[in-house]
């Protein structure tokens, strides 16, 4: 049964959006998209301006060796600068098959 990873946050004051998306594109064709069991990922935005990362993984496993080396890969510096780290909240869920 696969993964499912949340994570909501703000991003810094005066981030501009626009640019901050084209980070998470970049993170996610350049980091998260190479690593094993990774199987699709959405953002979505509120209009409050919060955001929502879906992630899912082929196990629990794939999604634990992946955020061990998220907060020290060169690739996702610029977004991890982006995001306001107070306010980040994430999940795990284990997706059930219907």
């Amino acid at each position: 049964m696969s993964t499912v990873e949340t994570v909501r946050f703000k991003l810094v004051p005066g981030t501009d959006t626009s640019d901050f998306e084209a980070l998470d594109r970049k993170v996610e064709n350049d980091y998260m998209a190479k690593r094993p069991g990774f199987l699709a990922r959405e953002v979505s935005r509120s209009d409050d301006g919060e955001y929502l990362v879906i992630v899912h993984w082929a196990t629990p496993e794939d999604a634990d060796a992946t955020m061990r080396g998220f907060f020290a890969a060169a690739e996702t510096q610029d977004f991890l600068a982006a995001v306001d780290k107070a306010t980040v909240q994430s999940g795990r869920y284990a997706r059930v098959a219907h």
